[in-house]
This record gives structure tokens, sequence and C-alpha cells, in this order.
């Protein structure tokens, strides 16, 4: 496996020219963060990825974690980074400096975490996961819950998890059947959970569960359940942890992907019942456990893009590297990278990462805007826009970081479908990330239920009027890659546009057909955005190349990427919008029987 180089420059760019980090750090809620401190944070976050978590990528996939004598035990190294990210306060980076935190944009945090995902995915969902459920318990928990569990999840000295699903309720959370029986100031948790990343481990001291389960009287289906706090030891009033709770890992996955990181069966309550505190309102918990769920979805989002850079620069490496034959063009035997069609592999690899980031730090950008803009109107569209590119960053992101993989293996041929090059666990980790937090499925019903059918279409609509003026404006532009890209723009515009009204029509008359197209246009939707995000970059990047008068390699390459997008990419839009509009109907044209 190659070595994992963060890409320092290409991430600042996209934080202070498409997703604008300036305008974020100028609320008065981050008003302390300098450019200096920026840099400082990529620059540390960066070294810590190449240096630390990187080289324990490989040990981690041979490896695994396994279950001992009632322990489970990661691979190794994996402790020593873990008290490293602890020792730094890499974990408080996003929350409030009340709990230890930094008090940081989570648009920075996005970028960090997007070099420990590409570094090492399997490791870094645990600081992921932990951080979701941080911000569960800052938004719903009391003040005892707070005060009794935040500052030390903030630092990392205790980790996070949650707990949704069940061997009988997988996506459908209506039939979870976990117990919750008051007994005094606490409850009694009862009931098995799976697929519970890192639900036991020795990093930490404590492991913090967040429990889906149901009360007594609790009323059938998703109105009837709540949440829970159960930590692995009982945490005492002065913070001091007291006796283990009755929550245990029974066993461990054995998964395709991510070896390293322990995938627990969690059993609560086979010894009396697990005591867990409520959190928040009784059957509120499914709304509560959003607020973890969406963070998680952009986080796995933000993973499609990890793998897909950590896939491209092992491609790319090797590309250079491996001679064989002479490629067209020239006299001699050179790398397969001047090959024409490794290199229309390698194009697609790079624009389609770049068309990921640009997508994500633009979701994780927004989310800053709703949370401390100080204006309520610019907050709600802020909100707004969060929603809507939730599902297309998890939904899209994470299909096309597999094919990315899935195609940084055919770069290196037969040597990529042998475990020595690297290139295959690349793969079998990008597998997972379709699946889990919502399958691609789920990610595609939201974005066309809830997010385009009920309102109307109007939220969509609003979003696609503005990608067309900007669409317009490089049409305009004096760059001529750039006028390919926003003619190409205008034209899925269209597409985008008349398949959101065929939804409208179709939703009125049959269910079944916007869920048959929902998946297509989520894909539709991602490759519309994806290069709507490597227009603005292009023209920051003109803009940039045109005031410094020097050549500059690296903004030279924006434009001609999103003339590849164009010429490449966003040409599917149209089919897409043909088989959504035209092939609902035979999608359950056959019986089952004859399937």
């Amino acid at each position: 496996m190659s070595a994992y180089n963060p890409p320092v420059r290409e991430i600042k760019f996209a934080l202070d020219h498409v997703a604008g980090l300036g305008a974020i750090t100028a609320l008065p809620a981050f008003a302390e963060t300098d450019s200096d401190l920026v840099n400082s944070i990529l620059d540390e976050a960066a070294k810590i990825a190449a240096e630390t978590l990187a080289p324990l990528n490989r040990t981690g996939d041979l490896q695994g974690a396994k279950l001992e004598d009632g322990k489970v035990r990661c691979a190794e190294g994996w402790q020593g980074a873990w008290d490293a990210l602890v020792e730094g306060g890499w974990n408080g980076l996003p929350f409030s400096p009340e709990y230890g935190g930094m008090g940081l944009p989570n648009l920075l945090n996005t970028a960090v975490q997007e070099m420990w995902q590409s570094a090492n995915m399997a490791f870094a969902l645990c600081p992921m996961l932990t951080q979701g459920a941080v911000n569960a318990i800052q938004l719903y928990g009391s003040d005892a819950q707070k005060a009794l569990y935040l500052p030390k999840m903030v630092t990392g000295e205790w980790t996070g998890t949650m707990n949704l699903t069940e061997p009988a309720a997988g996506s459908d959370l209506a039939a979870i059947r976990s117990k919750a029986v008051p007994e005094g100031d606490h409850y009694r948790i009862s009931g098995q959970k799976i697929f519970i990343t890192y639900g036991d481990h020795e990093l930490a001291e404590n492991i913090v569960h967040l429990v889906l389960a149901r009360l007594p009287d609790a009323p059938p289906g998703v109105k009837g359940i709540s949440l829970f706090i159960v930590p692995k030891f009982l945490v005492n009033a002065d913070g001091s942890l007291g006796a283990r709770n009755d929550a245990h890992c029974v066993s461990l996955e054995h998964k395709l992907g991510i070896h390293g990181s322990p995938t627990a069966v969690m059993a609560f309550g086979d010894n009396g019942g697990a005591i867990g505190t409520l959190v928040g309102e009784a059957n509120r918990g499914l709304e509560y456990m959003f607020t973890m769920m969406n963070h998680a979805r952009q986080s796995v989002g933000l993973q499609g893009l990890a793998i897909g850079e950590r896939a491209y620069q092992q491609a790319l490496t090797y590309a250079r590297e491996r001679v064989q034959g002479k490629p067209l063009g020239l006299s001699a035997p050179a790398g397969i990278v001047h090959h024409p069609d490794v290199r229309r592999m390698l194009m697609s690899m790079k624009a389609r990462n770049e068309a990921m980031r640009g997508i994500l730090y633009l979701a994780a950008g927004a989310a800053d805007f709703a949370h401390v803009h100080p204006d309520e109107a610019e907050r709600a569209k802020a909100a707004q826009l969060v929603e809507l590119l939730t599902p297309i960053a998890k939904g899209w992101c994470t299909e096309t970081g597999q094919d990315i993989a899935s195609l940084g293996v055919q770069v290196h041929g037969g040597m990529g479908y042998v475990e020595e090059t690297g290139a295959a666990q690349h793969l079998r980790d990008a597998r997972i990330t379709t699946i889990y937090e919502g399958t691609t499925a789920i990610q595609a019903n939201d974005l066309v239920h809830r997010k385009t059918l009920r309102d109307g279409g109007r939220g969509i609509s609003e979003f696609l009027d503005d990608i067309a003026l900007s669409a317009e404006d490089l049409k305009n532009s004096q760059n001529a890659d750039l006028r390919v890209l926003g003619g190409a723009l205008k034209v899925a515009c269209g597409h985008a546009g008349d398949v959101v009204a065929w939804l409208l029509a179709a939703a009125a008359t049959d269910a079944r057909q916007p869920a048959a197209g929902a998946v297509p246009f989520l894909e539709l939707m991602g490759l519309l955005v994806g290069g709507h995000c490597l227009g603005i970059a292009g023209r920051s990047a003109a803009r940039l190349q045109a005031e410094a008068g020097t050549p500059d390699p690296f903004l030279a390459a924006k434009p001609v990427l999103g003339r590849f997008y164009a010429e490449h990419l966003l040409p599917r839009t149209q089919s897409l919008a043909a088989a959504i509009m035209f092939g609902a109907g035979s999608v359950m044209a056959l019986d089952d029987e004859q399937l």
C-alpha cells in the first residue's frame, strides 16, 4: 500500500473558494479563528494522518479487532494513536470551550476528518461516532447529563456509540423491541443491538452508548421510541467511574472490510438490566437520534471522498511507476499513466473527488451558518441547504467513492486484485459506506419524498435556479473550459427540473413511480451539484491565475478538470432523466414469481 499524502492545498482551496470559510470565520461565534490558526490545524492534522494513522491502516486490516475473554482488543498501534488524539484535544475541535472543546467551525473539523478517514477509515470511525454522540447529548441532554458526560466525551477520554439496529429491525426502526422499564430515577434497559461500531474496546476508559428502546406504555411504531444514555461503566455524581453496567459485547462481526473497526453485537440486560437515563422527553427518541444520524450521514459521505482520494493517490503512484508497453505517441516504453484509457480513469477519479469535496464542504459550511449565524432568516436558509444536501452527500458520495476504489483496482490491473498492493483493501473498505447509516435507496427516497415532494418542489427548485444562474455566468467566462462547463451545467439543470416536475405529477397518481426513480434521481442530483462545485472552483482558480500573472499548474488544472467533468460525466444526466421519467413503469412490471 502506498503512502498517504494529505492533499492540503486542495483542501485549503475548497475551504476558501468553494465552501466560503472566510465568511464563516467572520461570524461572531468564530471571531478568534484566523487564517494562521486554520493553517496550523490543517498542517498538524495532515502530519497525524500521514505519520500516525496511515501506517496503521494495513495493520488494522490484517490483524482486525478481536473479542477475547470478554474484552475487545484493537489492532496493534491503535491505543497509541487514540492517546495521541486525546492528548491533542482533537476530538473537541468543533465543540464549545464550556466542555473543553476548541470552539472551531464544523467546516474545519470536516477537513480534518477527511484526512483521518483517508489515512485510516477503520480507526477514524471511533472519533466520528463520538462526535455524533456529543452533538446529540449537547442538543437534547439535561444539564446534569451534559455536565456528567460531555467533558470526558469532548476530550475523547470517553467514546460514544449509537445503538439503533436490532436483529428483527434493520432499517425499519418501527420494529424496535428493546425495552426500558422505569426504576426510580433511572431505567432498566434490555434487548440486543447489532452492527454497533466500536460498541466495545479498550481504547478509552468508558463508552457512552446512546440506545433506542421502548417504555412499557409507549405507543406502537416510531412514535413510541425513546432515547437513553447507557454507559459501559456507571458514572458517579462526581464524575468518577462506578460499577460495570449490564451492557456487553457478545460477538464481533466478520466483515468484508474495515477489519480494524470492531462491529459489535451488544446485549443489554442479560444480568438484570442495564441502567440508563432518559434523554429529553419520552417517545421522542427517533427525533433526537436523527441529530446523530444526520451527522453520521454527512460523515459517511465524507468517507466516500476519503476512500476515493486514497484510491486515486495509490492508482496515480502505480500508473507513474508501472512501465508496460509503448504508449501511443511515444517512442519508448513509459509508465502506463501515458496510456489514454488509464489517463481517462485517473481524470474521472480526480474530477469526482474534487466534486465530492465541494459538495461535502458546502454542506458542512452551511451547517455552521445554520447553527451560529446571527440572522434568523440566514439560519433558516442554510438549514434548508443542509437538509437538501445531506442525502446527496451521503448517497452519491459513497456510491462514487466505491466506484473510484473499483477503478483504482482496474488501474493496477492484475496487481490490483491481489492484497499486497493495498488497492483491494480500499475497495473492500468502501463497500460498507453505501449501506450503513441508511442505504443509498433510503437516502434517495429521503431526497424524493422529504426534500422534493413534501414542499411541492419549492426548495429544490430554488436550488436549481441558483445553479442555473451560476452556469449562465460560467457560459460568459473568458475561459473556454469554463464556458463548456457552464453550457453542460445549464443543460443538466434542465434535466433535473424536468424530473422534479415529473416527480410531482407522478406522486399524485402512483406513489411507486417516484420511488422507482429515486436512486437515479439521487445520482442525477449528485452529478449536477458536483459539477456546480467544480464550476465555483474553476471560476475562482481562473481569477486567481489572472491576478497572479504567472503560470500555476495547480490553478490551471481546475477549469480543465471542469471541462472533463462536463464532457464525460454531466451527459449522464440526460440518460438518468429518461430512465426516471419513462422507465419507472417497467421497474414493477414483472410479478415477483417472474423475477
